[in-house]
């Protein structure tokens, strides 16, 4: 549930004077009435007078007690509570033509609690009021008097009508800033739903990401690992001399340790150790040698532009692009070449591995091989997360071209 706003600071002295006022000018109005009673009032007007004040001062307290100190608004016992203290002022100032000092607070609060469509006849009365007061007291005994009561209460009249539309406007800039208020606390609301539901979502995407992640560390390292240690295997099993039986299965243990140590760091969320100790070229280096040793393809690396230090998530994320696609290539191509190119371009960094193997249709490719991996969708994934891509480029039996490119951001 919305709560209401809390008054300004002007409204909390308008307030107040709506709630003390009317005692003040009340006493301020008996004080200077009952000053000259004894020569303008007969004793019936001033026993009537006594009545009329006690009953102004019960309705106000009445008044006081329903609304206490906040700032009135607009209902029927709002208006019935205006209606009879204005008759009762109107009353007073018959007798004692002061008793208008008190009947002047109808100018002041109207707007707050009296609905617009009556304020005029409201205004009137009070004009009516404040004219017989300014003109001798009410009734007019003369022609004379009768005139300047005319004259009176065009005047007040008039000032009643500019009272009335500063009353209005005051009115309408009131609910206005309450609806604007009321807006502005369900567009917080809204916010603070909106704001709860970005914060589950972004949640989730962390931990989606997170598993992708994971999924693709895993397939970069243990996958391409196993599938290595299982090539070797089988070739310990072909090999006819046991000395080249020995290399295979050395090749076998080294590449489970090596892949079991990358699973750990992928967990880890830790740079390749080939990343640990080396740059980047270094690392593409080593790795496009181990490759080369354990497919029999020949393989070369080329770095074009000048080297700098990149960041650990670029470098990382270069290096299992490389190993993804040359494990693609000794996995589907066939090839007898290959070659790697890492190129330094001011803004960015690009990262080229070619063959000259059977190719392939890059449309036809699922998001995931058949074996379960991820491919290409994860390679392309992999550059995404920097503000990079990968482009593929193949066609059957003219080779495979894949290009890696991502912004150069630098070491800290």
């Amino acid at each position: 549930m919305t709560q209401a706003a809390a008054p300004t600071p002007a409204e909390q002295r308008w307030a107040q004077f709506y709630a003390y006022g009317p005692y003040a000018l009340l006493a301020l109005s008996t004080a200077v009435g009952a000053a000259i009673a004894g020569t303008t009032m007969t004793t019936g007007e001033l026993n009537a007078a006594g009545v009329l004040l006690v009953a102004q001062l019960a309705l106000q307290v009445w008044w006081s007690s329903v609304n206490g100190l906040a700032l009135p608004k607009p209902s029927v016992r709002s208006e019935c509570y205006y209606v009879l203290r204005t008759a009762l002022a109107f009353a007073l100032t018959w007798l004692n033509p002061f008793f208008a000092i008190h009947a002047s607070i109808g100018y002041f609060d109207v707007a707050h609690v009296v609905r617009p469509r009556l304020f005029r006849p409201a205004l009137l009365v009070v004009a009516a009021t404040m004219a017989g007061s300014q003109s001798g007291g009410l009734p007019p005994r003369s022609t004379t008097q009768w005139l300047v009561f005319g004259g009176l209460f065009a005047v007040n009249a008039g000032l009643s009508a500019v009272f009335g539309q500063i009353s209005i406007k005051e009115a309408e800039n009131a609910r206005e800033k309450a609806a604007t208020i009321a807006a502005l606390e369900r567009a917080l609301a809204e916010n603070a739903a909106l704001q709860a539901q970005l914060v589950v979502q972004a949640r989730e995407a962390g931990v989606a990401d997170e598993r992708r992640r994971l999924a693709a560390e895993i397939h970069d390292t243990l996958a391409q690992g196993l599938t290595g240690v299982i090539a070797q295997l089988q070739a310990v099993t072909a090999a006819q001399d046991p000395a080249a039986a020995r290399v295979h299965l050395d090749r076998a243990q080294a590449l489970a340790r090596h892949s079991l140590g990358e699973a750990r760091r992928s967990v880890q969320n830790l740079a390749p150790a080939a990343l640990e100790h080396a740059g980047l070229p270094e690392a593409l280096e080593h790795t496009v040698a181990a490759w080369a040793e354990r497919t029999g393809v020949d393989a070369r690396l080329t770095v074009t532009g000048d080297e700098e230090p990149l960041h650990d998530e670029v470098a990382a994320t270069l290096l299992r692009i490389a190993e993804e696609a040359l494990a693609n290539t000794a996995k589907h191509a066939a090839a007898g070449r290959a070659g790697v190119t890492l190129s330094y371009m001011g803004d960015e960094v690009t990262l080229d591995i070619r063959d000259d193997g059977r190719g392939f249709d890059p449309a036809a490719l699922q998001g995931r091989t058949a074996e379960g991996g991820f491919g290409l969708d994860g390679m392309k994934a992999r550059a995404a997360r920097l503000a990079g891509e990968v482009t593929v480029e193949s066609e059957p039996g003219t080779g495979t071209a894949v290009s890696a490119r991502v912004p150069l951001v630098r070491h800290d």
